[in-house]
């Protein structure tokens, strides 16, 4: 009887000792030891590439976002759209959601984002994994003026 339960112990230890050893699949943008890089970026610290990333993600969002596709019917206010999406082992974006007041906004949303380009992918533990990246867009909708 001692015997099969020292085996037990035995067995189920070797499950969490390997799974520790495991890499994950996917890791928030927040938390990667070595972030996805932009194409452009250059900086050798990941706080550094993280900035410039976030950075160009929100200048082509700025840039290529168009309220007027859905906010037809919204009152005057601020307004967010969530948008996540992850970067997989190869670079790609992959993944597209959006939340956003209605579903012409959220196809907007998904639309700009598909503009992003191919990325160096992000890494863990030395190998590459998908990367999950949440972007808040806020737009205000002014008063209509009479």
């Amino acid at each position: 009887m001692r015997l099969f339960i020292i085996f037990c112990l035995f067995i189920s230890s070797q499950g969490i000792f390997s799974q520790q050893e495991e890499v994950l699949n996917e890791v928030p943008f927040a938390v990667i030891e070595k972030v996805p890089v932009y194409p452009g970026c250059t900086d050798e610290t990941n706080a550094g590439l993280k900035k410039c990333m976030s950075q160009q993600i929100s200048a082509i969002v700025g840039k290529n976002f168009n309220v007027k596709k859905g906010s037809k019917n919204l009152n005057a206010g601020t307004y967010r759209v969530f948008v996540n999406f992850k970067i997989d082992t190869n670079g790609n974006v992959t993944d597209i959601k959006s939340r956003a007041p209605n579903a012409k906004l959220e196809k907007e949303a998904i639309r700009v984002i598909k503009k992003l380009p191919r990325m160096i992918p992000g890494q863990q533990k030395g190998k590459n994994v998908g990367v999950l990246y949440s972007l808040p867009i806020t737009f205000k909708i002014e008063p209509k003026k009479k």
